[in-house]
């Protein structure tokens, strides 16, 4: 029975590979046209969810029956089977029972594929878009992941033509802390088609608005404005600005980036709302960071600790914790390397939540002081950083004297302790590849454990143009 079933089990995972390769195909496909169908975008949403389910189904088959070290059993928790029974139904206790699982994902997948005949065909009436040699050989590490829907709403708003004179045409983007807002719009801003089609793209703050008829030299022609908004904005000020755009040439447009749900008030047209990814989706992005070039069939215990920790970043972390875990893990693949970072990641929250009651990552939103001495091996004395700004602003200039310090970054730090800086430092948390290139710095001061939780901070100014 053991044979027979390991024979199916085989044959149903060479299926759900031949079928993930067909849907990747057309996903990467239409990720490189102009796509202006509402109705061709819910298609490539459904395709897309379908198949990152598969990958996660099929990663997780391939490590399911590995006999876990001593180490393992002592460090890795069951919340992959955990997560495996909350996406796909009840608890699974025998090897026949995931037959049933595993059938059931390919007949998902291949429904979905096998509905996207007319979709393909669609598909090829749709303009391509232009791609440096450049971009094609970063594609797998110097491009947006996912977010395919969100990507062409975005685009369709930019290049469509908009009313001719009147107030301008409003676009919200609006979700969570560090959920990829900047990145998505920075990403659609350097297309080629929205760089020719706009005699300029401003980048405006909250503050700046208001001023945004002292800068005449820039508001010529048909002009794309961005403005991040990180708290509500007053509404005489608004009206003001778009006063003066209305004053402009016809066809120029605006942006929203907010984490405020009010923002959705100010647009003219239906806003875009970004959402944590799926915890399918989170997976393979945090594997294909964190394997990089490396194939992780070829590493089924480090793939099976990557969705452990995917497991942990999922829901209360932000890309950038995803980002800084994989960028270190890349480095090293190395079994007890990666079991010692799940391990750290995990002594990192419960010390959190011993000392300040909150998980870190909250801590670092409100700009509250947090402890990382769990994540620094072998550190001379307990390490607590304070956030400089909330993560993901746009308030990225320090005072002088703050910026004069010294800096390093936190994973040469993890790599050596013994590079830790002697008084106050700045730590670099995380440094984006992808435009608009963030800089997530945090000020970790001499003696931070003894610092009040609520000392105030005088170290950002803001951005203005």
């Amino acid at each position: 029975m053991e044979l027979a079933i390991s024979a199916v089990t085989e044959k149903q995972m060479e299926r759900l590979q031949q079928v993930l390769l067909r849907a990747r195909t057309v996903v990467e496909e239409a990720d490189g046209r102009y796509i202006t169908n509402s109705g061709m975008l819910e298609q490539l949403n459904m395709l897309a969810e379908a198949m990152y389910r598969g990958y996660w189904a099929l990663g997780a088959f391939r490590y399911r029956s590995l006999q876990e070290t001593p180490t393992e059993e002592k460090q890795i928790s069951y919340s992959s089977s955990k997560r495996f029974r909350t996406v796909h139904g009840t608890a699974r206790k025998n090897k026949a029972t995931y037959l049933v699982d595993l059938q059931g994902v390919l007949d998902s997948l291949e429904y979905v594929v096998s509905s996207m005949s007319e979709f393909v065909v669609l598909l090829g009436g749709c303009d391509r878009m232009l791609r440096r040699p450049y971009d094609a050989y970063l594609y797998n590490d110097n491009i947006m992941f996912g977010r395919h829907a969100e990507k062409q709403k975005l685009l369709n708003f930019v290049l469509q033509h908009g009313p001719h004179g009147g107030a301008p045409v409003v676009l919200p983007v609006i979700g969570g802390p560090a959920v990829g807002k900047r990145t998505l719009v920075a990403h659609v801003c350097k297309d080629e088609r929205v760089s020719s089609q706009f005699s300029s793209i401003l980048h405006l703050n909250e503050d700046s608005i208001c001023r945004i008829g002292d800068h005449g030299s820039l508001l010529s022609g048909k002009v794309l404005v961005v403005v991040e908004l990180v708290s509500d904005v007053d509404k005489e000020d608004w009206a003001k600005f778009c006063s003066t755009l209305a004053s402009m040439d016809s066809g120029s447009k605006v942006i929203i980036v907010s984490r405020c749900k009010n923002s959705e008030k100010l647009g003219t047209v239906k806003p875009i709302f970004l959402n944590t990814l799926p915890y399918e989706e989170f997976s393979y992005l945090f594997k294909t960071l964190a394997f990089g070039s490396a194939d992780p069939a070829q590493h089924p215990h480090l793939a099976k600790i990557a969705d452990e920790l995917a497991t942990e970043l999922q829901s209360d972390w932000s890309l950038v914790a995803a980002n800084l875990l994989a960028d270190m893990m890349r480095k090293n693949l190395n079994l007890q390397f990666w079991l010692c970072t799940l391990s750290r990641m995990r002594r990192f929250v419960e010390r959190n939540f011993s000392l300040f009651g909150e998980h870190p990552q909250l801590l670092i939103l409100r700009r509250r002081q947090v402890d990382v001495s769990d994540f620094i091996l072998h550190s001379a004395s307990p390490l607590r950083i304070v956030p400089s700004c909330a993560a993901g602003s746009s308030r990225t200039e320090v005072t002088e004297e703050r910026a004069l310090l010294p800096k390093v970054r936190v994973g040469d730090l993890l790599a050596d302790p013994g590079l830790r800086p002697q008084g106050d430092f700045n730590v670099v948390t995380w440094e984006s590849r992808l435009p608009p290139y963030t800089s997530f710095v945090h000020f970790v001061p001499n003696g931070a454990p003894d610092l009040p939780e609520d000392t105030p901070l005088s170290g950002r100014k803001r951005k203005s143009i």
